[in-house]
């Protein structure tokens, strides 16, 4: 659990600064989708799926 916290912290920082500076290339894409992945692992997964669908659940009501 704590090599995926520190993963999650690490990719997370790297893709920050890869958006931020306007770098998206291919290495921006693996970081992303390594960020995606480990973030999966974590508890933050469960009210991550859960904020996603009350925003899909809500666009219709607009």
């Amino acid at each position: 659990m704590a090599v995926t916290v520190s993963l999650v912290l690490l990719f997370g920082l790297v893709l920050f600064f890869l958006l931020r500076s306007h770098s998206l290339s291919a290495g921006a894409a693996f970081t992303a989708a390594g960020f995606g992945f480990f973030l999966a692992s974590t508890g933050a997964a469960k009210p991550i799926n859960n904020l996603a669908n009350a925003v899909i659940n809500a666009i219709p009501n607009i």
